[in-house]
Order: structure tokens, then sequence, then C-alpha cells
């Protein structure tokens, strides 16, 4: 016993003397490895007898875990040093500039595309995405577009072969939509995704752009509804202040059907050079679902109605952004997207 106490103290007095880890540690190995001078006391248990041995066991435990603890409170004294002696020579100007890290951003298009995901999602919708090389069947025939209407020529069309080509629009995913429903409503889906035409590129056309169709099918839907929907999308996308138009127009998916406009953010709806002096600018396509695409998609247009809309998300962009050149989009032109960089 008093030599166990002997060694306590020793390593106590050594511990207490140490000025860096590593003499600590040196201490801790001395005392505490398999080889130290604790070990050597136990090694005379075996000569005991077993009262003396119970007693014995317990001291050196409670040797080892005093050693132990004030190894551990010696550390934590002699880490904090440490870490103030280097913070003492590290001296920090905290007013100089600091490097620049160029950071990535969000392409424009992704932005409005995030953005009309989002309010839709809130509004209840779902998203529906389908295959870019379609059929004609579902491009065309499923759209009241039968072969020979006149109306695919509003549509110059990709043809990979007869009846496959690159889709001219998001509402064959529509199509598809509402077959998988089976005649039962109601449906909700938005359908973001690119499309392709023939058509000569130039500040306002692209051969390729983006597109987001949306799609409501239930019991007594009217117009009423679509534009109440349109209203809500003009406002988050440009403004609560915008204001919209719906005028006639003609799509043979859709009975009536409409142009919207919004009124013009840069004049306020008085007229200016960006609204050709008129107040509005046309920004998408609308209408009524046609009860002859309900039936071909397996509704029942005595039950269901429906509306859908066209919205081109390069069309959003530029008169959100004020980009005059849908070309810009296509370009990778750091010039152009570092203006879409992260701020703060």
């Amino acid at each position: 016993m008093d030599e166990l106490l002997k060694i306590k103290e020793e390593a106590l007095a050594k511990i207490e003397a140490c000025t860096n880890l590593s003499s600590l540690n040196d201490v801790r190995v001395v005392y505490l490895g398999k080889k130290g001078p604790i070990q050597d006391a136990m090694k005379s248990m075996k000569n005991m007898a077993p009262e003396e041995r119970a007693s014995f066991g317990q001291v050196s435990n409670q040797v080892k875990q005093e050693i132990t603890q004030a190894i551990e409170v010696k550390k934590e004294v002699l880490e904090k040093a440490v870490l103030l002696e280097k913070l003492s020579k590290e001296n920090i100007d905290i007013t100089l500039p600091s490097n620049f890290i160029p950071l990535g951003s969000l392409h424009p298009l992704t932005v409005v595309a995030r953005d009309i995901e989002e309010l839709f999602l809130g509004m209840g919708y779902t998203i529906e995405s389908g295959p870019e090389v379609e059929s004609d069947h579902y491009n065309f025939e499923l759209m009241n577009l039968p072969k020979d209407h006149p109306a695919r020529d509003m549509q110059d069309t990709f043809y990979i072969d007869e009846n496959t080509l690159m889709r001219t629009h998001t509402s064959p995913v529509q199509a598809r939509t509402m077959l998988a429903a089976k005649g039962e409503g109601p449906i909700k889906v938005i359908c973001p995704g690119k499309t392709y035409r023939r058509d000569d590129d130039d500040a306002t056309h692209s051969h390729q752009f983006m597109q987001c169709e949306g799609l409501v099918i239930d019991k007594n839907i009217t117009m009423a509804d679509l534009k109440g929907t349109l209203e809500v999308f003009a406002k988050k996308m440009f403004g609560q202040k915008r204001q919209i138009r719906l005028r006639p127009s003609y799509f043979p998916f859709t009975e009536p059907s409409v142009e919207v406009d919004i009124s013009c953010h840069n004049c306020e709806g008085k007229g200016c050079p960006m609204c050709k002096h008129t107040g509005w600018i046309e920004v998408l396509g609308a209408g009524m679902v046609n009860p002859h695409v309900l039936e071909m998609c397996g509704f029942d247009p005595l039950v269901y109605q429906g509306f859908a809309f066209g919205i081109g998300m390069e069309r959003v962009a530029m008169l959100k952004y004020g980009i005059d050149n849908i070309r810009y989009f296509y370009n990778d032109d750091l010039r152009f997207l570092g203006q879409f960089s992260r701020k703060g």
C-alpha cells in the first residue's frame, strides 16, 4: 500500500512539472503502461491473503484513476496554452480585402423554371415529364391535329421518320397523363421541358426552346378558373401590379382559345416602344381543352371539362430580366451568365 501511494505522489509531481504535451505523454507511458511501477507492484498480489488482495486491488485502481485524471487535466491546460501561443503569433487584419472566389450561378432559364414550378406546386399541381423524341400519335393526333391538318404548318417539325419526331411542344405529356388517368379526374399538372421546331434562329426565335404547359381536368371547370390561374401566374412572375388581357385566338387542342397579354411593366400600360405603344405584351397561349381531345384521351366531355396553357420560358425570362436576344441563353457567354451570379 505504501509503495502505491509513493508511486502516486511521484507521478502527480511529475505531471505537474510537465511543460509540454510530449513530456506529459512520456509520464503517461511510464506510470500507466504495462511495464510501469503500478503493474510491478500489482505482481505481489499473488502472494497476499484473499482479504489483502481485494483491498490492494481497490487501492491500485484508485491510484490509476487519480493519475489518469491528473493527466487529462494537465493535457487540457497545455493544449490551451499551445493554442493561445499560436494565436498570439498569428496577427490577422480582418479589414483587408479577401481573395475573390468566383461562384457559379444558376442559368436564367433554370431560375425561371424553378420559379414556375414552385408557384404551381404551391397551387396543388404536380410535375410530369415525357420523352423528347415523340411519336406523331401523341404529339399531333391526340392533340386534334390529324395528318394533313393545315395547323401542322404552325409547328414546322424535325421528323426522324414518318411517325417519329422531336416534340414540338410538351402537350404529348398532357396526353400521356390523361390516358394514364383512364377517364378519372381530377388532373392538375404542369409539364416543363425542351421542345424543338424547324425555325430560323434570330433574336426572338430558336430551333430549341423551353416550354411549360399546364393542364387542369375536373368537373365544372370554366374559363374563369383559367383566368384566375393566369392572373396569379402573371403577378408572381412579373409583379403584383401586372394585369392580364385575354384575346380570342385559335389552337386545335383548345376551344375556345385565347392569347394572353400582360400590362407592360416598362410603361405601366401607357404605351412605349417595348409594348409597341399598345400597353400590352403577349406572353402565352391558353384555352379550354377541346372536347374532342378529352374524348380521345378517355374522358367524357359531358362530365369533365378542363383548361390548358403553354408558357414559353425564354419569353418569360426575356421579359422578366430585360433580355433582348434569345440567343444569349444558348451561347454560354460568361459575361451574360455572370449577371445572374449569387449575391452576398
